[in-house]
């Protein structure tokens, strides 16, 4: 059964006190229905996803139908969808298998996250379960000794609060450089590249561009990171519309705007040495993705990944087949992943700049690759986007991601 997205909507990222999980919830949904040129009443089923709601406010539970409900979407199925950083994008391939299954014509799929606080503590506590709890500690240090061998720099880390997650990426980016020669340049690339498409984002958190001397001299975070080299913490929604083959008809809506899921997986972890890449979870994700889509690397027109760091385009790319293990980051350098370049990677600035509010991160990823396969992104447009392709990775298990989840999407 064909499935497409026939209509997007997303809040700009940022840091707004005054607006809550109700509002903004209302305000990307209200934007989606409008785009598909449907009804609230036209909804047949939801998935909503928030990571951090209970942490940060106490609504542990059923916090879809309470943000859904405040907007008059009532008596239909609401699924409550929690898988960290991967949530959104676990949720819009639930409302996939929604659609196929024969539940309905139309479902909606919604992410929103309210994560920015005065109380700094609270904030960065929001990621403490994102790894095994019960060996937090012990779990925090294993990822972090994956860099042993490359000697931290004098004055590189920083004497600020930040998420132990960054650390974790800093493990990972050395054994990328030891394992691939990997430099902190090729890093700094992929931030500058991203802050620059930003600019043309009017829904980014940032848009300031950066170059690669600026982001490599800025504040450190922990070796090799710099804070432009990191995601920011945000609020933010983004909605998207799905609909079968027989809905499109019976709603007379516009197939010219209807873009096709031509695959949506989803992924946990294994056990496996963390050299061996051609097991990560994502790798293996997305081989079975482009199976099920029946295309390769090869054809993909752009791609948008899950950059916490700037570390994990770098990765995520040669996990796609974007670029082969261990290119990544000289391809960032060559400017391969620029718009304009061989394969445009984070067109939306990526959550570097764009911003990360985890919950609605992965729908913030579609919403890009719709814009983009509609030929309606502007300045920062794609020319002749075909197929594009979304990665989106959730918490850690072992040494990699515990979700990974990647969507191919297609004209």
């Amino acid at each position: 059964m064909d499935i497409y997205v026939v209509g997007v909507g997303m809040t700009p990222f940022g840091k707004f006190r005054e607006k809550t999980i109700k509002d903004m919830t209302s305000e990307a949904v209200t934007a989606a229905l409008a785009d598909a040129g449907l009804a609230s009443k036209d909804i047949e089923g939801a998935f909503f996803s928030n990571a951090v709601q209970g942490h940060m406010e106490g609504q542990h539970m059923i916090r879809g139908e309470i943000a859904l409900r405040s907007m008059g979407i009532q008596g239909i199925p609401v699924v409550n969808v929690e898988n960290a950083c991967a949530s959104a994008s676990t949720g819009f391939k639930l409302a996939v298998d929604f659609l196929k299954a024969g539940n309905g014509d139309i479902c909606l799929a919604v992410g929103t996250e309210k994560m920015f606080s005065d109380d700094r503590k609270r904030m960065f506590a929001a990621f403490d379960s994102g790894w095994d709890v019960a060996a937090g500690d012990e779990v925090a240090e294993q990822l972090m000794r994956l860099g042993d061998g490359i000697q931290e720099p004098e004055g590189s880390k920083s004497a600020n609060p930040y998420s132990v997650f960054m650390d974790v990426y800093a493990g990972f980016a050395r054994l990328h450089m030891k394992t691939f020669g990997t430099k902190m340049e090729h890093f700094a690339a992929v931030s500058s590249k991203n802050h620059g498409h930003s600019v043309h984002n009017p829904l980014a958190q940032y848009r300031n561009p950066m170059s690669l001397e600026e982001v490599m001299n800025a504040p450190p975070i922990t070796y090799p990171l710099t804070l432009p080299m990191c995601a920011p913490i945000s609020d933010g929604s983004a909605a998207a519309i799905l609909c079968t083959a027989e809905g499109l008809k019976r709603y007379g809506l516009d197939e010219n705007r209807a873009i096709k899921v031509k695959a949506a997986v989803l992924r946990s972890g294994t056990d496996h040495p963390a050299q061996d890449y051609q097991k990560h979870i994502t790798h293996l994700a997305a081989k079975q993705a482009y199976e099920l889509a029946g295309i390769g690397p090869q054809d993909i027109s752009l791609a948008e990944v899950h950059d916490a760091t700037a570390v994990g385009e770098v990765i995520q790319s040669e996990n796609l087949g974007l670029f082969n293990f261990g290119d990544g980051g000289p391809a960032a350098l060559r400017g391969d992943t620029t718009i304009g370049g061989k394969v445009p990677i984070n067109t939306s600035g990526g959550l570097e700049s764009k911003g990360h509010p985890v919950g609605a991160t992965g729908i913030g990823q579609i919403f890009e690759l719709v814009t983009q396969l509609r030929n309606e992104a502007g300045a920062r447009q794609v020319e002749g986007a075909t197929n594009a392709i979304a990665e989106n990775g959730g918490g850690l298990h072992g040494i990699e991601e515990a979700a990974a989840c990647i969507t191919i999407l297609g004209r």
